[in-house]
């Protein structure tokens, strides 16, 4: 247990109305009684020496991957890594280089299509050919840092451009998190990013930019089985840009990159002959400049869609991309990527949640309200974390989804504090607040980490009749499998898995399917 997990199991054992006379008592009994063994005191030290031991080897291997990520790419080429690896104590270790490169291949199966390495596979890379080694681990994982340290040299100006990059990709994610699964604060934060680096570190180009995302053509079939969509672009492209449709039969070099899955870059858009330009107003011998096209690809390196970049409002005769801002910008696509992919996994838990909640309605009537908060960052030093209501549902029937979420911070919420204390130990909190009874349920991610929260009112009651209590249970134990799934999906290593034949043919509606096919495993287990 943790402190705050400590002190929720401590209130919920005396519960609410208990004299401090009692308490003291409590204490002193559990001060007296509480006896740790030896054998007890070694295992914790043990455990906070091996997580301090993995928190500093996380730190390490994220500075290295940032000093050989020198542009801000947000990968590695394996190739590049390998060659270096290979003269690591004069190539003596090539053996076990060659078996942690097997053991890679199996956990990341899209490394031999691509060749690059994220920074989580990176890390795992190193790991792995660590573990072949003899000898001590973190001894060896140090010698290894500061080889591969020591091969990339870096001037003062290279990583003052390197972290300037940093920042306005981490402020990509950050949009994301803060956003309450809005996309218009991401698209705001790449258009900034790019915008910036243009002006910092590409002789001040004026460029425009847009993205565009892959879609089942069901519009026109005839002009091909997807199309691109243009969803977002800057400011002065939009009126010639912005919800456009690229078909397949139009000119144009963006399903070029999509099916390579490699940029394109056409550095004399005059001299190519088959650009499609959105803005008809422009006359014929002002179409010049450069254009490039990156794809977007997930975490298991599939397209979704491109980010494009041109220099056509730009009156200067040269406006090439350079290198090092081509590999910015595919930093740019990916810090994208991953900020969209984790609105679209909240979508999901959103949407599986109505799902669980239209199925909980009907058999718990005494149940009279039933709010779901997502967790999101604190934007400022003085909160670590607010609570975006999402989701209210009422006895009734009535259900609102908040198109516009309210922020609940901790400061402003004391009656709500109930709230945050489930938040902070991850565990249920049972309390009253006026009068009225409220269960607070963390919906968990992967680590164990509280994303959301179902704040359950039961009125009055001070507890639910035993049916009722059972299906909330039901409720959320399958709500509960059911997000870490969604979540899982999301990982780089994995792929989805479907059990159920309506999985396969209506992947838009998985996430809805998933509450079903878990609780349907439920009954199948208990017959």
């Amino acid at each position: 247990l943790n402190l705050p997990q400590f002190v929720q199991l401590m209130e919920t054992f005396v519960g609410e109305v208990i004299s401090l006379p009692t308490v003291k008592r409590l204490i002193a009994f559990i001060k007296e009684e509480y006896k740790q063994t030896e054998e007890e005191k070694m295992e914790q030290l043990e455990k906070v020496h091996r997580i301090s031991r993995l928190a500093r080897r996380k730190l390490l291997l994220e500075a290295l991957f940032e000093k050989w990520d020198n542009n801000a790419s947000g990968f590695l080429d394996l190739e590049e890594v390998d060659a270096v690896l290979s003269t690591f104590k004069e190539g003596m270790e090539k053996e076990a280089l060659r078996k942690a490169k097997t053991h890679l291949g199996s956990r990341y199966p899209q490394l031999s299509r691509v060749g690059k390495l994220s920074p989580k596979a990176f890390q795992t890379f190193l790991e792995l050919v660590v573990s072949e080694f003899t000898g001590d681990e973190d001894e060896a994982i140090d010698n290894l840092v500061e080889f591969l340290t020591r091969s990339v040299e870096r001037s003062r100006v290279e990583c003052l451009q390197s972290l300037a990059r940093r920042k306005w990709l981490h402020n990509i994610q950050q949009a994301a998190e803060t956003s309450g699964t809005s996309m218009e604060p991401v698209y705001k934060a790449v258009f900034k990013a790019l915008s910036q680096d243009a002006e910092a570190h590409g002789d001040s180009k004026k460029i425009s930019a847009y993205i565009a995302l892959l879609e089942e053509n069901q519009l026109s079939p005839e002009r091909g089985q997807i199309l691109l969509r243009y969803v977002a672009c800057t400011a002065d492209d939009g009126p010639y840009v912005l919800n456009q449709i690229l078909y397949r039969d139009m000119k144009g070099i963006s399903f070029a990159a999509a099916e390579e899955g490699k940029p394109i870059h056409v550095p004399r858009v005059q001299l190519h002959g088959n650009i499609h330009f959105w803005n008809h107003d422009r006359p014929v011998e002002e179409r010049t400049g450069s254009l490039l096209v990156l794809p977007l690809h997930d975490a298991r390196w599939r397209v979704f869609g491109i980010l494009g970049l041109d220099t056509l409002r730009d009156q200067c005769v040269e406006t090439i991309f350079l290198t090092h801002e081509i590999s910015f910008y595919q930093g740019v696509s990916h810090a994208f990527s991953k900020a969209y992919h984790h609105i679209c996994t909240l979508e999901n838990v959103l949407q599986m949640t109505v799902t669980a909640l239209d199925w909980l309605y009907p058999r718990a009537p005494n149940i009279q309200a039933v709010t779901m908060y997502l967790v999101e960052p604190g934007k400022d030093k003085a909160s670590d974390y607010a609570l975006r209501e999402m989701i209210t549902t009422h006895n009734t029937g009535q259900k609102e989804i908040h198109s516009s979420p309210v922020l609940l911070l901790r400061k402003d919420n004391l009656l709500r504090d109930y709230l945050f204390k489930c938040i902070d130990s991850s565990a249920v909190v049972c309390t009253s607040v006026c009068g009225e009874y409220h269960i607070a349920v963390p919906l968990r991610d992967l680590s164990a980490q509280a994303l959301g929260i179902f704040d359950i009112s039961i009125g009055h009651h001070k507890k639910l009749p035993p049916h009722e209590h059972k299906d909330l249970q039901k409720m959320l134990k399958t709500a509960q499998a059911a997000c870490s799934e969604i979540l899982k999906m999301s990982l780089e290593e994995a792929e989805p898995t479907y059990v159920l034949e309506a999985e396969h043919l209506a992947n838009l509606r998985h996430a809805e399917i998933l509450f079903h096919r878990f609780m349907l495993q439920d009954v199948r287990e208990c017959i």
